[in-house]
């Protein structure tokens, strides 16, 4: 697993409340802060699929016949890994409050 994965797989999969004033204080504008979570958990996400979609097209066939689909454990295996991850939008706010997103204003 890259380190990425591994900071990805670290983030707490649950909810947790957060305070809207330390959010706010971080770019001093609640609805700024909010749209830069947002469009990190967006890259996150596509990032994500890619790298889901990629790995799962190693198994897929192209076969036309339902017959010779099969299940496969190392698949499955993946689409658990991916599953048991934490949401994007938790990893980009666990990101933001860590100081890891860089943002500017235009």
């Amino acid at each position: 697993m890259s380190t990425n994965k591994r900071a990805m797989a670290a983030v707490n999969p649950m909810v947790e409340t957060r305070d809207v004033v330390a959010i706010k204080n971080r770019t001093g504008n609640l609805y700024e802060s909010i749209v830069v979570m947002a469009r990190r958990a967006n890259q996150i996400s596509v990032t994500m699929k890619e790298e889901l979609h990629r790995k799962l097209d190693e198994f897929s066939s192209h076969a036309d016949n339902l017959e010779e689909i099969h299940e496969n454990k190392e698949q499955i295996e993946i689409s658990r890994i991916y599953e048991r991850m934490a949401n994007p939008a938790l990893q980009a706010t666990n990101e933001f409050f860590e100081d890891k997103i860089y943002h500017r204003k235009k």
